[in-house]
């Protein structure tokens, strides 16, 4: 009995080892040839499942032989489900190609120079649509590339869509942001205004940061980087989903999106829609943004598509601002024993009329975009891809015009302190006052304010809330040509071509009690009594006519042009891939002032300045092995000036001195990649050099003394680490190091030049040599956790640390006119994030739950001003001499989305 016993035992065990079945194979993307990590590998028959590894390959164990259901899914592809035969023992299926679930997008991602991860001599983090999706909730869109190497995202002010982003230590005029392979940043300034592209995070395919020069055939602006965002196409399948998200302060958002899928007429068309608005963290911060994004593919023929692309945008919120008489806020104003009792969510610009919350600072625009791209394969060897593009910009931002004053005299144009002037005790600005005061009703609460004798005012007398005011038209074309020269070598040519112009006004957005405002700047018409308002809403299509008896203060008109040719040579094989590009383009700017030059003067209208630009660069990637990889690239860029360096004094006056800046890049990286472990080393060495500044002093016989600083540098070296490795099925880590070392190279001295009598006089020297570039964390870390302990269930946790953060500060500051000045340090800082997501598989229904910054740390995030002292001690002179922003708190956000 025991023998029979053991017999069964024994059977049961060898079955049990033996028996069970395995399924292995690799997924790559049936276009590019790319790997697919993460991917979900399901048998619904043994209730089995696993990921992909980072190269794309996976093993499903404990499978039953015979007849099984096999569902291979990830986001962005075609969901491939089959039933297969599977035999005992391991069973190899070789490599599975998926197709996109989008019609064109690995068009749109060539026309954006999107990097392969293991094959591109650039540095380059990626992020999937998903990821964003899953977590972004209530954070602003840069935030969330906070965890990539060398890069620096702060709320600034903390106003919806007021974020920044600096990469490698250069602000974003001089890091390139680009859609759909299509530059972005303003065409005068190079600024990125995020606010603009609310809903952006709801439609993002793919997401991909390349640091450096970047793989980018155009000649952009990427000094530190360049931030390539590609939506979604038109999806080949018919669907939909719906969701809502709540979070702290009040924020909702609604969204839907429709799919038709693929029709027989080869038609496709997918079409996104959210409504997001909130009362936000900080006082006084009231926002409302809609987005309407659209996306249609049609085949024409097998050879030829087309795809159309809209995405708009509408949004208003108010704003914390760093400007302004009553905006400026000391650290010390943040502390919790401060007078408005709110801490770090003060907001001195916050208050009420009429029982509605009011701010003198509204930033309303609606910037659509719309894209129409044509792919053409004109042979197995030759293609074309076209884009074109057109941009309307309509919006601006307020803030106050005027001042009060009391009965005794006393004028009140900037804050004057806690319960004084137009300010109650806690810091809030009184609107239902200066309404009031604007309208000559009796008004006095504490002596501060009278009553305005007239209802007319001017700048002198009583407040309005004007708008200064941006509408833009925007238009262009960018078309690349592939050919394959042999097996091995490919040429692709191109042209990228803009033109911009854009009306800079300010109008009358409200009287704010007064029947009427006095305008006095327009040298056409210089006494100009305004009474039509404009509302600060979602910015207005308008009729141009009215700008010319309803401005004040300036209007101007900005024209720019941009041709650009590029040409790129690539090499490839099975362990070699490298390339060399070349590109110019020819910048011209133009300014016509309608209100410092009469109608009658041929000066209204400047003339084109022109400028070349353009660069070179070159990188080879060489794959060691199936495991590892190394890179180098380098390149050269010539900067053209922006705009607002071309024409000074706010008028049409040349910058004689202006000239273009150069860039100087080399990188080099090493990349290990075995399935479970994916690491990325790079080092990079970045000189941004022929830098302009100026600086007026008075003599001793008080004549104005100008310096003009030529070839300010700054040298910006590092290391960044990036890795991902997969622990189990259950548990994968990722993780960032960067370390930076970003400095002036030099110091730097200049002639003076007597404005009155235009002779030499003396010489001032900024002794700039090895100042820490301030303005961006230098040394950042983080650390990720995602753990997956049951089926459809995912936790994560993140930690972040900053460190190495210094004051934002211009190097033409009296402090560094003798040696031994100094840059403010932050305080180093610490977040911790988490995030817990769960999928009803059978219901279509996904449920997320986000905390940022789960331990509320207070911590400053950004100081503009740079007075010395030490920020260990919290009651010192720092807090109340120096001025910056702290970071949020802790907030939440938790969304429940429905799929169909």
């Amino acid at each position: 009995m025991n023998k029979f016993i053991h017999i069964i035992f024994l059977t049961f065990i060898w079955n049990l080892t033996f028996s069970q079945s395995s399924l292995k194979g690799g997924l790559i993307d049936a276009s590019t040839g790319e790997s697919l990590p993460g991917a979900t590998i399901y048998s619904s028959t043994s209730n089995k499942g696993t990921i992909s590894d980072f190269n794309g390959n996976f093993s499903l164990d404990g499978l039953k032989a015979g007849e099984a259901s096999i569902k291979i899914s990830f986001i962005g592809y075609a969901t491939k489900d089959t039933i297969l035969s599977i035999s005992d023992g391991e069973n190899d299926l070789g490599i599975l190609r998926l197709n996109p679930s989008s019609l064109g997008l690995n068009e749109v991602e060539v026309i954006a120079s999107i990097a392969n991860d293991r094959n591109t001599p650039v540095a380059a983090s990626t992020l999937s649509g998903k990821f964003i999706e899953d977590n972004i909730g209530n954070q602003e869109y840069p935030e969330i590339l906070r965890n990539t190497p060398s890069v620096y995202v702060t709320k600034t002010g903390g106003g919806f869509g007021d974020s920044r982003i600096n990469v490698r230590g250069f602000d974003q005029r001089n890091t390139a942001v680009m859609i759909n392979g299509i530059p972005v940043n303003d065409m005068e300034n190079g600024w990125v205004y995020w606010s603009n592209w609310a809903g952006l995070a709801d439609v993002t395919s793919k997401l991909q940061v390349q640091r450096g020069l970047g793989a980018s055939k155009l000649a952009i602006p990427a000094v530190g980087g360049s931030i390539n965002i590609v939506t979604n196409a038109a999806d080949f399948k018919k669907g939909g989903s719906v969701s809502t998200t709540t979070g702290n302060d009040g924020y909702t958002k609604y969204a839907v999106m429709l799919a038709s899928g693929k029709m027989e007429n080869g038609l496709a068309t997918t079409f996104q829609f959210t409504n997001t608005k909130g009362d936000g963290y900080i006082d006084g911060t009231k926002f409302e943004a809609y987005s309407f994004f659209s996306s249609t593919n049609y085949e024409i023929n097998d050879k030829q598509s087309l795809s159309g692309t809209i995405i708009s945008a509408p949004q208003w919120h108010h704003q914390r601002t760093s400007y302004g008489r009553f905006d400026n806020l000391f650290l010390s104003d943040f502390a919790d024993n401060a007078p408005s009792g709110r801490g770090i969510k003060f907001n001195r610009l916050n208050g009420t009329l009429n029982g509605e919350e009011f701010s003198f600072r509204r930033n309303f625009f609606h910037k659509p975009k719309a894209f129409l791209n044509h792919y053409w394969d004109i042979s197995d060897k030759t293609s074309l891809k076209t884009s074109a593009y057109i941009s309307l910009g309509f919006g601006g931002g307020t803030g106050p015009r005027g001042r009060v004053q009391n009965a005794n005299g006393r004028v009140y144009d900037s804050f004057s302190g806690y319960g004084v002037g137009i300010h109650d005790e806690r810091g809030n600005i009184r609107y239902d006052d200066i309404v009031a005061y604007n309208q000559g009703r009796t008004n006095s609460i504490n002596g501060a304010l009278d009553a305005n004798p007239s209802s007319t005012t001017s700048s002198g007398d009583g407040f309005i809330r004007r708008a200064s005011s941006n509408y833009h038209y925007w238009y262009g074309v960018l078309s690349t040509l592939d050919h394959k020269l042999s097996e091995n070598l490919t040429l692709t040519a191109g042209l990228d071509a803009r033109y911009y112009k854009c009306d800079h006004f300010r109008r009358l957005e409200n009287l704010m009690g007064n029947t009427s405002y006095i305008a006095r700047s327009d040298n056409n018409d210089p006494n100009k009594v305004l009474t039509q308002t404009f509302p600060a809403t979602f910015g207005n299509f308008y009729d141009r006519s009215h700008l010319t008896n309803q401005t004040l203060a300036y209007h101007n008109l900005g024209i720019v042009n941009w041709m650009g040719l590029f040409a790129q040579l690539e090499y490839s094989n099975d362990n070699l891939s490298a390339f060399a590009t070349f590109n110019g383009s020819q910048q011209g700017f133009q300014r016509v002032d309608y209100f410092n030059y009469l109608d009658s003067d041929p000066e209204q209208t400047s003339e084109w300045q022109n400028f070349l630009g353009g660069n070179a660069k070159a990188g080879f990637n060489y794959n060691l092995n199936q495991k590892s990889r190394a890179f180098v690239n380098a390149g050269y860029y010539s900067k053209q000036p922006i705009f607002d360096n071309v024409f000074v004094n706010y008028r049409n006056d040349l910058n004689e001195d202006v000239q273009n800046q150069t860039i100087t890049a080399f990188e080099a990286g090493y990349g290990y990649f075995d399935g479970k472990i994916d690491l990325d080393i790079n080092m990079y060495y970045s000189q941004w050099a022929n830098r302009q500044d100026d600086q007026t002093q008075q003599n001793d016989q008080g004549q104005d003394i100008q310096y003009i600083f030529e070839n300010i540098s700054q040298t910006h070296t590092g290391i960044e680490f990036e890795f991902g490795a997969l622990l189990s099925k259950f548990i994968s880590l990722n993780g960032m190091l960067s370390i930076g070392n970003w400095i002036y190279s030099d110091n730097f001295t200049a002639t003076g030049t007597n404005i009155d009598t235009q002779e030499s006089e003396g010489e001032l020297s900024i002794y700039a040599k090895d100042l820490k570039v301030g303005d961006a964390a230098q040394t950042t870390s983080s650390i990720g956790l995602e753990v997956r302990p049951i089926k459809n269930l995912r936790i994560t946790g993140n930690l972040y640390y900053a460190d190495n953060l210094f004051a934002q500060y211009d190097v033409n500051n009296s402090a560094f006119f003798t040696e031994g000045g100094e840059v403010v340090k932050l305080p180093s800082y610490t977040l911790v994030n988490t995030g817990i997501f769960y999928t009803f598989d059978k219901q279509n229904v996904d449920l997320r739950l986000n905390i940022n910054n789960l331990l509320d740390t207070k911590y400053i995030s950004e100081m503009w001003t740079n007075n010395s002292d030490d920020p260990s001690t919290p009651e010192d002179e720092f807090l109340t001499t120096n001025q910056g922003w702290y970071g949020f708190g802790r907030t939440w956000n938790f969304t429940l989305k429905f799929r169909f």
